[in-house]
Protein backbone atom coordinates (compact mmCIF):
# COMPACT_ATOMS: atom_id res chain seq x y z
CA UNK A 1 0.00 0.00 0.00
CA UNK A 2 1.07 3.47 -0.97
CA UNK A 3 1.59 6.00 1.77
CA UNK A 4 0.60 9.60 1.86
CA UNK A 5 3.52 12.13 2.11
CA UNK A 6 3.37 13.52 5.58
CA UNK A 7 2.94 17.18 5.69
CA UNK A 8 5.26 19.58 6.60
CA UNK A 9 5.10 20.51 10.47
CA UNK A 10 2.44 23.19 10.66
CA UNK A 11 3.55 24.27 13.93
CA UNK A 12 6.94 25.50 12.19
CA UNK A 13 5.26 27.44 9.35
CA UNK A 14 4.77 30.85 9.24
CA UNK A 15 2.93 33.76 6.92
CA UNK A 16 6.48 34.44 6.19
CA UNK A 17 7.08 30.96 4.71
CA UNK A 18 4.30 30.59 2.72
CA UNK A 19 4.81 34.62 1.42
CA UNK A 20 8.36 33.70 0.51
CA UNK A 21 7.19 30.53 -1.10
CA UNK A 22 4.50 32.60 -3.40
CA UNK A 23 6.62 34.64 -4.14
CA UNK A 24 4.45 37.92 -2.42
CA UNK A 25 3.91 39.37 0.70
CA UNK A 26 3.18 38.93 3.96
CA UNK A 27 0.23 41.12 4.00
CA UNK A 28 -1.31 39.68 1.01
CA UNK A 29 -1.10 36.44 2.57
CA UNK A 30 -3.01 37.63 5.56
CA UNK A 31 -5.65 39.20 3.67
CA UNK A 32 -6.17 35.76 1.72
CA UNK A 33 -5.78 33.88 5.20
CA UNK A 34 -8.49 36.39 7.00
CA UNK A 35 -11.14 35.92 3.21
CA UNK A 36 -10.38 39.73 2.26
CA UNK A 37 -9.58 38.43 -1.41
CA UNK A 38 -10.86 42.19 -3.38
CA UNK A 39 -7.29 43.16 -3.52
CA UNK A 40 -5.80 39.80 -4.54
CA UNK A 41 -5.17 38.73 -7.89
CA UNK A 42 -6.98 35.34 -8.45
CA UNK A 43 -4.37 33.67 -9.68
CA UNK A 44 -2.20 34.81 -6.59
CA UNK A 45 -5.33 33.81 -4.21
CA UNK A 46 -4.94 30.40 -6.05
CA UNK A 47 -1.17 29.94 -5.22
CA UNK A 48 -1.66 31.11 -1.58
CA UNK A 49 -4.34 28.31 -1.22
CA UNK A 50 -2.64 25.65 -2.62
CA UNK A 51 0.35 26.46 -0.33
CA UNK A 52 -1.77 26.71 3.11
CA UNK A 53 -2.98 23.40 1.93
CA UNK A 54 0.30 21.83 1.18
CA UNK A 55 1.48 23.35 4.37
CA UNK A 56 -1.67 22.24 6.76
CA UNK A 57 -1.46 26.15 7.95
CA UNK A 58 -3.66 26.76 10.60
CA UNK A 59 -3.56 30.84 11.96
CA UNK A 60 -3.17 31.88 14.97
CA UNK A 61 -6.67 32.30 16.74
CA UNK A 62 -5.50 33.66 19.90
CA UNK A 63 -3.32 36.31 18.55
CA UNK A 64 -5.84 37.73 15.88
CA UNK A 65 -8.19 37.97 18.87
CA UNK A 66 -5.83 39.82 20.98
CA UNK A 67 -5.66 42.11 17.95
CA UNK A 68 -9.18 42.41 17.93
CA UNK A 69 -9.36 43.12 21.48
CA UNK A 70 -11.31 39.84 22.13
CA UNK A 71 -8.96 37.18 23.71
CA UNK A 72 -11.80 34.75 24.71
CA UNK A 73 -9.81 34.18 28.03
CA UNK A 74 -11.83 34.58 31.62
CA UNK A 75 -9.72 34.94 34.68
CA UNK A 76 -11.76 32.97 37.92
CA UNK A 77 -10.29 34.11 41.53
CA UNK A 78 -11.38 31.81 44.09
CA UNK A 79 -10.03 31.01 47.33
CA UNK A 80 -9.29 27.95 49.34
CA UNK A 81 -9.69 25.35 46.29
CA UNK A 82 -9.38 22.46 49.08
CA UNK A 83 -12.65 23.90 50.17
CA UNK A 84 -15.15 21.68 48.05
CA UNK A 85 -17.84 24.56 47.78
CA UNK A 86 -14.87 26.81 45.46
CA UNK A 87 -14.10 23.57 43.46
CA UNK A 88 -18.05 22.88 42.50
CA UNK A 89 -18.29 26.23 41.80
CA UNK A 90 -15.41 26.41 39.71
CA UNK A 91 -16.40 22.96 37.75
CA UNK A 92 -19.52 24.35 36.95
CA UNK A 93 -18.25 27.65 35.80
CA UNK A 94 -15.23 26.21 33.57
CA UNK A 95 -17.96 24.08 32.06
CA UNK A 96 -20.34 27.01 31.02
CA UNK A 97 -17.47 29.19 29.88
CA UNK A 98 -16.00 25.90 27.70
CA UNK A 99 -19.43 25.57 26.24
CA UNK A 100 -19.46 29.21 24.59
CA UNK A 101 -15.84 29.12 23.62
CA UNK A 102 -14.31 30.87 26.21
CA UNK A 103 -10.87 29.35 28.24
CA UNK A 104 -11.12 29.86 32.21
CA UNK A 105 -7.70 31.06 34.12
CA UNK A 106 -8.16 30.23 37.86
CA UNK A 107 -5.84 31.54 40.30
CA UNK A 108 -6.34 30.72 44.32
CA UNK A 109 -6.09 34.08 46.36
CA UNK A 110 -6.04 31.88 50.02
CA UNK A 111 -8.67 34.81 51.39
CA UNK A 112 -5.73 37.18 51.01
CA UNK A 113 -6.03 40.28 49.47
CA UNK A 114 -2.81 40.84 48.39
CA UNK A 115 -2.66 37.92 46.68
CA UNK A 116 -6.60 39.05 44.89
CA UNK A 117 -4.73 42.10 43.98
CA UNK A 118 -1.63 40.40 42.58
CA UNK A 119 -3.99 37.69 40.57
CA UNK A 120 -6.12 41.03 39.41
CA UNK A 121 -2.95 42.81 38.03
CA UNK A 122 -1.38 39.54 36.38
CA UNK A 123 -4.54 38.55 34.81
CA UNK A 124 -5.20 42.41 33.76
CA UNK A 125 -1.72 41.79 31.50
CA UNK A 126 -2.86 38.94 29.75
CA UNK A 127 -5.76 40.90 28.28
CA UNK A 128 -8.88 38.99 30.11
CA UNK A 129 -12.30 39.71 28.66
CA UNK A 130 -13.67 39.32 31.90
CA UNK A 131 -12.97 38.48 35.91
CA UNK A 132 -15.10 36.51 37.87
CA UNK A 133 -13.87 36.77 41.73
CA UNK A 134 -15.43 34.36 44.12
CA UNK A 135 -15.64 35.50 47.70
CA UNK A 136 -13.89 38.74 47.27
CA UNK A 137 -12.28 40.40 49.95
CA UNK A 138 -11.73 44.14 50.53
CA UNK A 139 -8.52 45.58 48.37
CA UNK A 140 -7.35 48.42 46.77
CA UNK A 141 -6.92 46.96 43.04
CA UNK A 142 -10.75 45.44 43.61
CA UNK A 143 -11.96 48.79 44.25
CA UNK A 144 -10.11 50.12 41.67
CA UNK A 145 -11.09 47.53 39.43
CA UNK A 146 -14.82 47.98 40.45
CA UNK A 147 -14.48 51.97 39.97
CA UNK A 148 -13.19 51.93 36.61
CA UNK A 149 -16.42 49.63 35.61
CA UNK A 150 -14.41 46.42 34.56
CA UNK A 151 -16.35 43.59 33.48
CA UNK A 152 -16.56 42.04 36.98
CA UNK A 153 -19.23 39.82 37.82
CA UNK A 154 -18.38 38.60 42.40
CA UNK A 155 -19.74 34.97 43.56
CA UNK A 156 -20.83 34.64 46.85
CA UNK A 157 -20.07 37.52 48.52
CA UNK A 158 -21.36 40.71 47.14
CA UNK A 159 -18.66 43.97 46.73
CA UNK A 160 -16.99 44.99 49.73
CA UNK A 161 -18.79 47.78 52.12
CA UNK A 162 -17.74 50.99 50.34
CA UNK A 163 -17.66 49.72 46.91
CA UNK A 164 -19.25 50.21 43.76
CA UNK A 165 -21.64 47.18 43.35
CA UNK A 166 -21.00 45.07 40.16
CA UNK A 167 -22.83 41.91 39.24
CA UNK A 168 -23.56 39.25 41.28
CA UNK A 169 -24.49 35.72 41.81
CA UNK A 170 -25.55 33.46 45.03
CA UNK A 171 -28.02 32.72 46.94
CA UNK A 172 -30.37 34.63 49.55
CA UNK A 173 -27.55 33.67 52.39
CA UNK A 174 -30.35 35.32 55.06
CA UNK A 175 -32.69 33.10 54.29
CA UNK A 176 -30.70 30.26 54.43
CA UNK A 177 -29.14 31.22 57.53
CA UNK A 178 -32.95 31.64 58.67
CA UNK A 179 -34.14 28.34 57.13
CA UNK A 180 -31.69 25.95 59.28
CA UNK A 181 -32.25 27.44 62.42
CA UNK A 182 -35.84 27.04 61.82
CA UNK A 183 -35.02 23.41 61.18
CA UNK A 184 -32.93 22.87 64.43
CA UNK A 185 -35.91 24.42 66.22
CA UNK A 186 -38.46 22.62 65.08
CA UNK A 187 -36.24 19.75 66.73
CA UNK A 188 -37.01 21.25 69.75
CA UNK A 189 -33.96 22.51 70.27
CA UNK A 190 -32.22 26.05 71.37
CA UNK A 191 -28.95 25.85 69.05
CA UNK A 192 -26.02 27.76 69.28
CA UNK A 193 -24.56 29.00 66.16
CA UNK A 194 -20.80 29.16 64.96
CA UNK A 195 -19.57 31.00 62.03
CA UNK A 196 -15.85 32.61 60.80
CA UNK A 197 -15.19 36.24 59.83
CA UNK A 198 -18.23 38.52 59.56
CA UNK A 199 -16.15 40.52 57.36
CA UNK A 200 -17.65 38.33 54.65
CA UNK A 201 -21.13 39.47 53.83
CA UNK A 202 -22.12 35.90 53.11
CA UNK A 203 -21.42 34.68 56.33
CA UNK A 204 -22.53 37.62 58.17
CA UNK A 205 -25.84 37.71 56.29
CA UNK A 206 -25.99 33.49 57.21
CA UNK A 207 -25.59 34.99 61.04
CA UNK A 208 -28.18 37.94 60.61
CA UNK A 209 -31.02 34.89 59.53
CA UNK A 210 -29.70 32.74 62.65
CA UNK A 211 -30.58 36.02 64.68
CA UNK A 212 -33.84 36.63 62.96
CA UNK A 213 -35.30 33.49 63.73
CA UNK A 214 -33.72 32.87 67.04
CA UNK A 215 -36.00 36.33 67.59
CA UNK A 216 -39.05 35.31 65.84
CA UNK A 217 -39.38 31.83 68.60
CA UNK A 218 -38.99 33.99 71.41
CA UNK A 219 -34.65 33.34 72.45
CA UNK A 220 -33.20 36.43 73.01
CA UNK A 221 -30.35 37.05 75.59
CA UNK A 222 -28.41 34.32 76.88
CA UNK A 223 -30.44 31.84 75.03
CA UNK A 224 -28.84 33.22 72.00
CA UNK A 225 -25.03 31.70 71.82
CA UNK A 226 -23.31 32.45 68.87
CA UNK A 227 -19.02 31.80 68.80
CA UNK A 228 -16.95 33.05 66.24
CA UNK A 229 -13.26 32.09 64.57
CA UNK A 230 -10.70 34.00 62.91
CA UNK A 231 -9.61 30.59 61.03
CA UNK A 232 -9.44 30.56 57.33
CA UNK A 233 -9.56 27.17 56.93
CA UNK A 234 -13.50 26.36 58.09
CA UNK A 235 -12.99 22.60 59.51
CA UNK A 236 -10.57 24.42 61.70
CA UNK A 237 -12.71 27.45 62.58
CA UNK A 238 -15.48 25.21 63.20
CA UNK A 239 -13.52 23.23 65.41
CA UNK A 240 -11.56 26.27 67.94
CA UNK A 241 -15.45 27.79 67.65
CA UNK A 242 -16.82 24.65 68.78
CA UNK A 243 -13.90 24.59 71.99
CA UNK A 244 -14.81 28.22 72.36
CA UNK A 245 -18.62 27.01 72.75
CA UNK A 246 -18.79 24.24 75.00
CA UNK A 247 -15.96 25.82 77.48
CA UNK A 248 -18.83 28.97 77.91
CA UNK A 249 -21.56 26.74 78.82
CA UNK A 250 -21.27 23.05 78.14
CA UNK A 251 -22.45 21.31 74.56
CA UNK A 252 -25.82 22.37 73.28
CA UNK A 253 -28.70 20.39 72.31
CA UNK A 254 -28.15 21.76 68.62
CA UNK A 255 -25.56 23.81 66.20
CA UNK A 256 -26.16 25.86 63.33
CA UNK A 257 -22.93 26.13 61.26
CA UNK A 258 -22.36 28.56 58.50
CA UNK A 259 -20.93 25.92 56.45
CA UNK A 260 -20.44 22.31 55.77
CA UNK A 261 -17.36 22.30 56.86
CA UNK A 262 -17.06 24.21 59.88
CA UNK A 263 -19.87 21.46 60.66
CA UNK A 264 -17.57 18.64 60.07
CA UNK A 265 -15.02 20.32 62.75
CA UNK A 266 -18.23 20.59 65.40
CA UNK A 267 -18.58 16.84 64.88
CA UNK A 268 -14.80 16.16 65.39
CA UNK A 269 -15.31 17.53 68.47
CA UNK A 270 -18.01 16.06 69.65
CA UNK A 271 -16.76 12.57 69.14
CA UNK A 272 -13.66 13.60 70.89
CA UNK A 273 -16.05 14.66 73.86
CA UNK A 274 -18.56 11.77 73.66
CA UNK A 275 -21.28 13.44 72.22
CA UNK A 276 -23.68 11.95 70.29
CA UNK A 277 -24.71 13.21 67.14
CA UNK A 278 -27.72 13.47 66.13
CA UNK A 279 -28.74 11.57 69.60
CA UNK A 280 -27.53 14.11 72.07
CA UNK A 281 -26.54 17.49 69.83
CA UNK A 282 -27.97 18.16 66.06
CA UNK A 283 -26.02 19.92 63.89
CA UNK A 284 -26.94 21.74 60.40
CA UNK A 285 -24.68 23.17 57.58
CA UNK A 286 -24.83 25.21 55.03
CA UNK A 287 -23.73 24.27 51.35
CA UNK A 288 -24.94 20.19 51.02
CA UNK A 289 -21.49 19.54 49.64
CA UNK A 290 -21.41 16.11 47.80
CA UNK A 291 -19.44 14.63 50.53
CA UNK A 292 -22.16 14.56 52.99
CA UNK A 293 -23.95 12.14 51.08
CA UNK A 294 -20.67 9.65 51.94
CA UNK A 295 -19.52 10.78 55.02
CA UNK A 296 -21.71 12.84 56.32
CA UNK A 297 -25.36 11.45 57.10
CA UNK A 298 -25.80 13.11 60.44
CA UNK A 299 -26.13 16.56 58.86
CA UNK A 300 -28.99 18.32 57.50
CA UNK A 301 -27.94 21.41 55.55
CA UNK A 302 -28.84 23.79 53.21
CA UNK A 303 -28.38 22.67 49.46
CA UNK A 304 -26.98 25.60 47.19
CA UNK A 305 -27.32 24.72 43.69
CA UNK A 306 -23.03 25.02 42.66
CA UNK A 307 -24.11 22.66 39.66
CA UNK A 308 -26.16 25.83 38.47
CA UNK A 309 -23.64 28.77 39.16
CA UNK A 310 -21.81 28.64 35.84
CA UNK A 311 -24.59 29.43 33.21
CA UNK A 312 -25.41 32.50 35.83
CA UNK A 313 -22.67 33.41 35.94
CA UNK A 314 -21.43 33.11 31.97
CA UNK A 315 -25.04 35.16 31.33
CA UNK A 316 -24.08 37.82 34.59
CA UNK A 317 -21.07 38.30 32.21
CA UNK A 318 -23.05 38.82 28.90
CA UNK A 319 -25.04 41.56 30.88
CA UNK A 320 -21.67 43.34 32.24
CA UNK A 321 -20.33 43.03 28.65
CA UNK A 322 -23.87 44.88 27.50
CA UNK A 323 -23.39 47.82 29.59
CA UNK A 324 -26.86 46.04 31.31
CA UNK A 325 -26.86 47.78 34.91
CA UNK A 326 -25.44 45.81 37.87
CA UNK A 327 -28.00 43.44 39.42
CA UNK A 328 -27.94 40.30 41.29
CA UNK A 329 -28.61 37.01 40.29
CA UNK A 330 -30.23 34.59 43.34
CA UNK A 331 -30.31 31.07 43.04
CA UNK A 332 -32.93 29.00 44.89
CA UNK A 333 -31.82 26.99 47.87
CA UNK A 334 -33.60 24.47 49.74
CA UNK A 335 -32.83 22.12 53.32
CA UNK A 336 -31.83 18.89 52.28
CA UNK A 337 -33.16 16.76 55.43
CA UNK A 338 -31.00 13.58 55.94
CA UNK A 339 -32.08 12.77 59.65
CA UNK A 340 -35.39 12.03 58.00
CA UNK A 341 -34.21 10.17 55.50
CA UNK A 342 -31.94 8.27 58.23
CA UNK A 343 -34.82 7.44 60.09
CA UNK A 344 -36.89 6.55 56.57
CA UNK A 345 -34.04 3.84 56.27
CA UNK A 346 -34.31 2.69 59.68
CA UNK A 347 -37.97 2.09 59.33
CA UNK A 348 -37.78 0.28 56.35
CA UNK A 349 -34.88 -1.84 57.85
Amino acid sequence: MEKRARKPDSARVSLNTIAEKAGVSVSTVSRIVNGHLNRANPRTVERVRALLDEFDYRPDKIARALRRGESRVIAMLVPNLDNPAMGAIASSTEAALRAAGYVMLMCDTHDEPELQDYYLAAMREQSVEGYIIVSAVASPMLAAFLERGEPVVLVGRRAPAGMRRTAFVGIDNFAAGKLATEYLLGHGAVPAAVHTSLASSAIADRVKGYQAAMAAAGHKGVAVRIVGSTHLQHLEAGYLAAQALVAKGGWPKAVFCVSDLMAYGVYRLANEHGVAVPGNCVIAGVDDSKLNDWIASWLPSVHIPYAEYGAAIFEQLKNVWSGAPAGDKLLRHRLIDRLASRRAKAGAA
